[in-house]
């Protein structure tokens, strides 16, 4: 099982470039345990918000990262731009292959639903089936369920502009392909979507 923590921080207005410079010194770190992915800011969605994607090899790392963190006096060297942060574990689904870096944006998709009680296997199932066909529409980044908190899955989904996402998606839909079938019932009314733009550090571009 691979694992996942996404980092979600709301700045202040115009500190992006810094906070982004001090989360790739952080996990340049000879004590880093976590593999920096992607670094985002928020474009569409809640503003001022950078996103931090980062893996694990096992839960012995997750745990020595999340202590690593919450020790840090001056979060990521930027205490004073860094208004709140919060923390999420994943575990990627597993029929996935690992998180492919390059260029594959700019645009990037940051989805997450919130699952009925017990809804996880059924959502995995469903995208199991679907995922071979709508990822040949366009790249799939990542998929991951929640290891704590809310039942919810979250996904990112890397596109070349707006219009091919929209386009992209639009298609999908009328072929059948997407959403995947036995999935949407499992879900919540609880849904957020942002549009997100890599940082000029982030691993994922």
């Amino acid at each position: 099982m691979k694992l996942y923590q996404l980092i979600n921080i709301t700045i202040k207005m115009g500190t992006t470039g810094a906070v982004a410079s001090g989360i790739q010194e952080y996990y340049a770190s000879t004590d880093a345990k976590a593999k920096l992915l992607g670094v985002w800011f928020s474009d569409i969605g809640q503003l001022n918000q950078v996103v931090v994607l980062i893996s694990f090899d096992s839960q012995q790392e997750l745990d020595a990262e999340k202590a690593r963190l919450a020790a840090q006096e001056n979060v990521f060297a930027n205490a004073e731009n860094i208004i709140k942060y919060s923390v999420e574990n994943f575990a990627g689904f597993d029929f996935l292959p690992e998180v492919e870096l390059g260029e594959f944006g700019p645009v990037y998709e940051i989805r997450t639903y919130e699952l009925k009680h017990g809804g996880v296997p059924h959502v995995l199932n469903a995208w199991n089936n679907a995922v071979p066909e709508r990822t040949k529409y366009s790249k799939l980044t990542i998929a991951m369920y929640a290891l704590d908190g809310t039942p919810r899955i979250v996904s990112i989904w890397p596109y070349k502009s707006l219009n091919e996402r929209s386009e992209i998606r639009a298609q999908s839909v009328a072929d059948g392909i997407w959403p995947p079938k036995g999935g949407p019932q499992w879900l919540t009314h609880e849904m957020q979507s942002m549009i997100a733009l890599p940082t000029a550090i982030s691993p994922l571009k």
